[in-house]
């Protein structure tokens, strides 16, 4: 059995609620509430509040043991951001960007544990077998040898070739 628990619109950057909400995961729930009250974060308040509401919902709604409850799923999603402007010098203006959070706590008996859907990872594609990858291969190899054109001598080699060619010269013209 479960209950959960939601504060919206709560305004918290959720980059901030989520380093909290990773403190109390998997946490007992009299533990978690002792770990946010006295965590340091701004976001732990408005999260402990969610908790508590969670606690409640559970004792009052489901009847289930306080003691016995653990945090079994919370996440922090994003919510919407005010944009502000802030003015700045020669006529321009920085944007301020407001963030809001949406928190939700789940707590349960400990019996089944609840996992987000959002939450898993993406599943990896299939690699391609060799077969496939070797014609990709094969115009790779092609493309930079047909761009590739011959490199030019520097200057000083070609000045330094026609001073060596110049004494050779003039001495068949004199012989």
């Amino acid at each position: 059995m479960e209950a959960r628990a939601q504060a919206r619109y709560v305004r918290v950057t959720p980059m901030k609620a989520r380093r909290v909400i990773d403190l109390i995961r998997g946490m007992n729930a009299a533990d978690a509430q002792a770990v946010l009250k006295f965590a340091p974060q701004a976001a732990s308040e408005p999260i402990g509040k969610v908790l508590d509401s969670a606690i409640a919902n559970a004792t009052n709604n489901h009847a289930m043991d306080s003691r016995s409850l653990v945090v079994s799923a919370a996440f922090v999603d994003e919510g919407p951001t005010m944009k502000r402007i802030r003015p700045r010098a020669q006529g321009r203006a920085y944007r301020i960007r407001k963030r809001s959070s949406h928190i939700t706590v789940i707590v349960s008996d400990g019996i089944a544990p609840v996992v987000r859907a959002a939450a898993k990872p993406a599943a990896k594609p299939a690699a391609k077998p060799a077969a496939e990858k070797a014609p990709a291969a094969e115009k790779a190899a092609e493309k930079p040898a047909a761009k590739k054109a011959p490199a030019k001598k520097a200057p000083a080699k070609k000045a330094a070739a026609k001073k060596a060619s110049a004494p050779a010269e003039s001495a068949e013209k004199e012989g």
